[in-house]
């Protein structure tokens, strides 16, 4: 049996000495419990150890009582918590640095995916496609503007000598909406997640131009460790509820560990059926692809956020990249105390 929170208060309930507990637990005061995450695609397997806390009860573990709000993508997301009516977002890493360029300081504390595992391919039915350089002219379909797909679609443009303005960029969601609108023609090419991408791949309707699933291409296309979904929230809310914040990175590395010692037919067994878009074999393909690109451990790669930095400096015209604290968009304290808490998840 799993030692968990749960178990552990119901044993020290039960032998009537709160004693029993860790000291960790027993030091863990939440400031409050109930917390509202927002999240840009919840289904997709970019934000798989989220949905896997939420599944799995860890969240419940640590007497949280988690709310998570599901948007047409992570921009979306972030102007919840921008708007203040989400706390937390379960989102891209590079939004820290846009969100500090316009002088809004947000921190991500807890990491879900150690590589971007976001595809770009071109539609098969796209004629006379070459090379990068055909898309000139061509609509790309992202999950939302301004998202870390549209922000790999600037990058791969800038890569091949083209500006983000050549391409219409098309917000297409991150499910069953963004397959249908490739196979109708909607869009030339697709920027997107799994198992969005899987689908698309193995139906034969779209071939990838670029691939940052494994760790390998997404160090060759990015020059280093480029950390991607993340917790991330107001500087604020974490110095006032650093419990809660500490609750919330318990249960997201009890998530990464879980995922990556479990099997993958039993990962998708946990998930809602709506999130296997009716083909169980390709939503299995597409957690084994994205395996690797997951988090281990929750704890963000010491150079990640400068290679966050220079991937948005070279897309971004005129990004004001001396004025970025780097250290105040990240810290790995809540992280590793997780690990502490749950050496074996």
């Amino acid at each position: 049996m799993t030692i968990n929170r749960r178990t552990v208060l119901k044993l020290a309930a039960a032998s009537g000495a709160m004693g029993l507990a860790p000291a960790w637990l027993r030091a863990q005061d939440l400031e409050r419990t109930d917390v509202h995450i927002a999240v840009g695609g919840k289904a997709l397997t970019y934000y798989l150890p989220l949905s896997v806390a939420e599944q799995q009860g860890f969240f419940e573990d640590e007497g949280l009582n988690v709310k998570i709000s599901d948007f047409a993508g992570g921009s979306k997301a972030l102007q919840a918590v921008v708007g203040g009516s989400a706390d937390v977002v379960s989102g891209a890493f590079e939004h820290t640095l846009n969100l500090q360029s316009k002088n809004q300081f947000y921190r991500a504390f807890v990491l879900q995916g150690r590589a971007p595992m976001i595809g770009l391919g071109v539609s098969t039915k796209l004629e006379g496609y070459n090379s990068p350089e055909d898309l000139k002219g061509k609509k790309i379909g992202v999950t939302a503007p301004g998202s870390s797909t549209n922000m790999l679609v600037n990058f791969f443009l800038a890569q091949h000598g083209l500006k983000a303005d050549d391409v219409s960029i098309v917000g297409v969601g991150g499910g069953g909406g963004a397959v249908s609108a490739l196979r109708a023609g909607q869009v030339d090419a697709m920027s997107n997640t799994d198992p969005v991408i899987s689908i698309l791949e193995q139906a034969g309707d779209m071939e990838l131009i670029a691939d940052t699933r494994s760790l390998k291409d997404t160090k060759a296309i990015f020059d280093g460790n480029m950390p991607a979904g993340c917790l991330y929230a107001p500087e604020k809310f974490l110095d006032e509820n650093p419990g809660v914040a500490q609750a919330l990175a318990n249960a997201i590395v009890r998530a990464d560990k879980w995922i990556h010692s479990t099997d993958p037919d039993d990962i998708v067994d946990a998930m809602p059926e709506s999130y296997l878009l009716g083909d169980r074999d390709v939503y299995l393909a597409a957690i084994k692809n994205s395996i690797e690109g997951l988090s281990p451990d929750g704890m963000i790669p010491d150079d990640g956020p400068q290679t966050a930095l220079d991937a948005l400096d070279a897309y971004i015209d005129d990004f004001p990249v001396d004025n970025i604290e780097l250290d105040r968009i990240w810290t790995n304290d809540f992280a590793k105390q997780a690990n502490e808490n749950y050496p074996n998840g």
